[in-house]
């Protein structure tokens, strides 16, 4: 069973998971040929002010 995890900053309207997630099951089915209903999707949305990228937090640029 492929377990995909999906990080990001900020927030997704529901839509816009829906759609990430229609699509990132489309790709890893196809590829390995793993039916789409034994394929897990996490999405964890993330506050940027607990990402930083080269040292600064997302939330002060």
């Amino acid at each position: 069973m492929p377990y995909v995890s999906i990080r990001l900053a900020g927030q997704l309207k529901t839509e816009q998971k829906a759609e990430i997630c229609k699509g990132v099951t489309e790709v890893i089915a196809q590829v390995t040929g793993k039916p789409k209903e034994s394929i897990l999707i996490f999405i964890d949305e993330c506050e940027r002010e607990n990402i930083a990228s080269a040292g600064v937090l997302l939330s002060s640029r």
